[in-house]
């Protein structure tokens, strides 16, 4: 077990659960300057918080993800950059 803080800052004890990925299906979004891409969700760790459960009675998990993103299509060209934008060089992205 592990502790785990929750958003209103209480210590809780979690338990690390295993899984087994049934699916992983990328979803598809159209973007208003005409570009498409595609983003998948991929789950690294999945923790139930011991003895913490939701307004409908169920257990609260905490899950560890990635994400993937790929262009689809793009109205928009260029040269590619020396390095790629991701998500930790993007000042101000959450």
């Amino acid at each position: 077990m592990v502790k785990v803080q929750t958003p209103s800052g209480r210590l809780v004890e979690a338990v690390q659960v295993d899984y087994e990925a049934v699916a992983e299906p990328w979803t598809t979004y159209t973007l208003s300057d005409g570009s498409v891409i595609k983003v998948r969700v991929t789950l690294k760790s999945v923790l139930r918080l011991e003895g913490e459960f939701d307004q409908g009675g169920n257990p609260v998990y905490y899950v560890g993800t990635d994400a993937a993103m790929r262009v689809v299509k793009s109205k928009i060209h260029g040269e590619p950059t020396a390095a790629p934008v991701t998500k930790g060089k993007v000042e101000g992205y959450a």
